[in-house]
């Protein structure tokens, strides 16, 4: 078939062709714009649903930094315990109640008592207080505990852990005892406080009597009479001591001075009677504050045993 018109004859079957053609490439174009269409769909929804997400989600938390590994961590130590101050020892001479006391004072946390003996009898290794305790590299002495007149402790000593003597359980002379025990650590007491047995355990030791001050009181029936010299340890019931001697005084007398006062810059809790008379001396050495000093009269005698104070 023809197509007819008044300026051109174009075949029927040509015309279908074209429009056949031309509509297939408009379907191939339509369909290829609709896949990127729905393909930059796609982007868009995909990015506004992250972007959503984004700001409606909860901030990350910030991790913790890693635990170092556990060898690392080290505890620090307890902090020191705050108490009174170490002093060192001290020389001084001082009146109470007209007694002149004339001593030692030292803190037992720093320093300590220790016993010399002379198994030989008195005077036998040293003749005096001074060549006791320079034989210890000791800082001071006095006398220490009673004798018989054959030279034998009159009572238990007990030095480095080593006895000598015996336990005296009849005699005042005897009532009292200063002690350090295994651990270190001193006291005054009366005798039947620690025993026969436990005395022997002690690693320093000494026997004497009697007792002056008892938990910071004069002990009572003390004697009024007599007026000796005495030699004296005294104690605040913790680390403060006190070692020396009084001009001549009684019994009495220097319980009532040391209770109400004493020699020292603190208050005596306890006090023993040591070996007085002429037996009573005191050496302190250069090396301790308002030293050096040697109190021993022409006339005194040799002892059996000292107290020294050394360093710890």
């Amino acid at each position: 078939e023809t197509l007819r018109c008044p300026f051109v004859q174009i075949p029927l079957w040509s015309m279908r062709r074209s429009i056949h053609t031309n509509l297939s490439r408009h379907r191939q174009h339509v369909r290829a714009m609709g896949m990127r269409i729905r393909f930059l769909m796609r982007g868009m929804l995909a990015t506004a649903m992250a972007g959503a997400a984004c700001s409606t989600s909860t901030p990350p938390v910030a991790e913790k930094p890693a635990a170092p590994p556990e060898k690392a961590i080290v505890t620090p130590p307890p902090a020191p315990r705050i108490g009174k101050p170490v002093s060192a020892p001290s020389y001084a001479a001082v009146t109470r109640s007209g007694i002149r006391f004339s001593g030692v004072e030292f803190d037992s946390r720093s320093h300590r008592l220790v016993v010399i003996d002379q198994a030989g009898g008195p005077g036998t290794k040293y003749p005096d207080a001074g060549a006791a305790a320079r034989s210890r590299n000791a800082l001071a002495a006095v006398n220490a505990g009673f004798f018989t007149p054959e030279g034998d402790p009159l009572g238990l000593v007990v030095e480095g852990g080593v006895a000598a003597g015996s336990w005296n359980q009849a005699s005042s002379l005897g009532s009292g005892i200063w002690y350090e025990d295994a651990p270190g650590g001193s006291a005054i007491a009366r005798r039947g406080a620690i025993g026969r047995e436990g005395a022997k355990r002690c690693r320093e030791l000494l026997q004497a009597g009697p007792l002056l001050v008892e938990n910071g009181d004069s002990v009572g029936g003390l004697s009024t009479r007599k007026t000796s010299a005495r030699t004296i340890i005294a104690w605040d019931g913790g680390d403060r001591w006190w070692i020396g001697r009084t001009s001549p005084c009684t019994l009495q007398s220097a319980a009532a001075a040391l209770a109400s006062g004493g020699p020292c810059r603190w208050s005596v809790a306890h006090a023993l009677n040591l070996d007085g008379g002429r037996s009573s001396e005191l050496w302190v050495s250069g090396q301790v504050s308002g030293g050096p000093v040697s109190e021993r009269p022409l006339w005194n005698r040799p002892v059996r045993n000292f107290l020294a104070l050394a360093p710890r």
